[in-house]
């Protein structure tokens, strides 16, 4: 009897066990391989013999790097290809070109502009389906971002997390990790970039400590770690709107000052410089973003062990 894949979309579809068993796993993983050349294979190979495919409709230096040597590392292989390269580019619905791509791999991970795209392609699919990223949420970003603030400051329980910037589908993602680990949520935004209220209303329902005001030094006092991110992302098409309203939600020396003593930095990367944060914040001793962007490799080795069966 055949069972439905187990996809990887969002962060709101996991259970709490869940979220901690990827947690968990992703620290193993790492601890595991300290001092290793980075291309060399887990003691276990665990998925020898599995290849993913990788579908980018968005440009990626990360989420391309971190799948594919976090496959080599379990054991697996990767294939990659540009949207423009497979038959979606000439038309081919989403659908048959699931039902094709998931005929002859393992698993597939999509970075797609449209989120709908990717659960149609889920639903089509007989493998799991891994979100890498679309316009309303970045799930295995997050799964990082706590993995690399429990490194440097302990377990997440209690902690409280400043994001400061626009209200995008990293901000998002963090909201639905909110619903399953015991953090507090500041958000600070302009009005016009508030994450979705439904999406908030949502998960206060569920029991995430979660809040969104539009002063950043309200949501930056006392926090144990301060996130941001681009204030335009891909696709956006009001650059010099956003430019004039973000100015105040820069992550600046001063503004840090407002935070913990011992406050992180967590940026999931790339960064502009001078816009969202100044050199000598993502520059200083408090800055975990190169760790954070490392362990990319870790937490999406977790995700690809979960939703193959192998944990």
């Amino acid at each position: 009897m055949s069972t439905s894949p187990r996809h990887f979309l969002d962060i709101s579809a996991l259970s709490k066990a869940e979220m901690r068993l990827l947690l968990d796993e992703a620290h193993r993983r790492k601890d595991a391989r300290k001092g290793w050349p980075k291309g060399a294979p887990d003691a276990d190979r665990p998925l020898d013999g599995c290849a993913l495919a990788m579908i980018f409709q968005k440009n990626s230096t990360r989420t391309r790097i971190s799948f594919e040597i976090g496959m080599r590392q379990l054991g697996g292989s990767s294939l990659v290809m540009s949207a423009a390269d497979t038959q979606l580019g000439r038309g081919e619905t989403v659908h048959d070109t699931a039902r094709v791509v998931s005929r002859m791999v393992d698993a597939v991970m999509i970075r797609a502009n449209d989120h709908q795209d990717v659960v149609d392609f889920a639903a089509a699919s007989e493998v799991p389906v891994i979100n890498g990223l679309t316009d309303l949420s970045h799930p295995c970003q997050i799964l990082a971002d706590i993995m690399t603030i429990e490194e440097w400051r302990g377990p997440i329980d209690g902690k409280t997390i400043a994001w400061l910037g626009d209200g995008n589908n990293v901000c998002m993602s963090f909201v639905h990790a909110a619903e399953k680990l015991p953090f507090t949520l500041r958000i600070a935004t302009p009005p016009h970039y508030a994450p979705r209220r439904q999406e908030i209303e949502a998960a206060q329902k569920a029991g995430a400590q979660v809040r969104v005001v539009t002063d950043p030094q309200a949501a930056i006092a006392g926090a144990d770690v301060v996130v941001t991110d681009t204030w335009v992302s891909m696709g956006d098409t009001d650059k010099d709107a956003r430019l004039r309203a973000f100015p105040p939600y820069s992550v600046n020396e001063a503004i840090m000052q407002r935070a913990a003593p011992d406050a992180i930095f967590l940026h999931c990367l790339p960064a502009h410089r001078g816009e969202e944060v100044t050199d000598a914040v993502m520059d200083a001793p408090n800055s975990a973003v190169w760790d954070e962007a490392e362990n990319r490799i870790h937490a999406q080795k977790a995700v690809l062990l979960w939703c193959l069966g192998r944990l």
